[in-house]
């Protein structure tokens, strides 16, 4: 008997993490990731190896459109906590960047040191999904960036493992330094075993979102 309750947990967890599991910043250890962002602000790259189930190593490398900057740091990524309810998923994650950002400007001012420390949580069933992010970069003299961005979203079908797993979402983001400083993007997320695409439009800066991922 309490075999057999394990084995229903055990799937119960599985069907439940299948679809959570793939946009998360921290893999199972000795997993590899990669990661590809463009929205309003910038077109950014992260490839990432952890370490352990909670903690994860990074390069990332992101051009910064408005200003033409171009940052490229080592990042680590913590798993602070996860919570595990009868049909949710929770998580909260902490990251920190060091590295070089660079004028790419006519300007051109130079190279700087850059940091950045952010926040990442969200809370998920199978059909309903809450996130928050949070970042807060410094550069010196190539400007000190902060970004809020929240996401809501909802499956319209329950996707078993191994299929296509679709979300329609919506993302609300701010950021001071835009003369916009808050927007909002419709978007779709399409992901089926290690793949993730998530296509959208912003309708404040009216420009496209295309953000991919893949582990392995």
């Amino acid at each position: 008997m309490r075999n057999a309750i394990l084995k229903i947990a055990a799937a119960s967890l599985a069907m439940l993490t299948c679809s959570v599991v793939q946009a998360r910043p921290v893999s199972y250890a000795g997993g590899w990731t990669l990661i590809e962002i463009a929205n309003r602000a910038q077109t950014a790259g992260l490839a990432h190896y952890s370490l352990a189930h909670n903690f994860s190593v990074g390069l990332r490398h992101e051009w910064q459109r408005e200003g033409d900057v171009k940052l490229t740091a080592v990042q680590p990524t913590l798993l602070v906590k996860r919570w595990f309810g009868r049909d949710y998923q929770g998580n909260l994650y902490l990251t920190v960047g060091l590295g070089t950002a660079t004028d790419e400007s006519p300007n051109n001012q130079g190279s700087e040191p850059a940091s950045f420390v952010g926040v990442m949580a969200d809370w998920e069933t199978r059909t309903l999904f809450v996130s928050y992010e949070a970042r807060f970069l410094e550069q010196g003299v190539l400007g000190n960036h902060s970004m809020h961005a929240a996401r809501f979203g909802w499956a319209p079908y329950v996707g078993d493992t191994g299929e296509l797993h679709t979300w329609l979402m919506l993302e609300v983001d701010r950021r001071r330094h835009f003369e916009d400083k808050t927007s909002v993007t419709p978007l779709l997320r399409f992901f089926k075993g290690p793949t993730l695409l998530e296509l959208g439009y912003n309708l404040t800066d009216t420009g496209p979102l295309l953000n991919f991922t893949y582990r392995f």
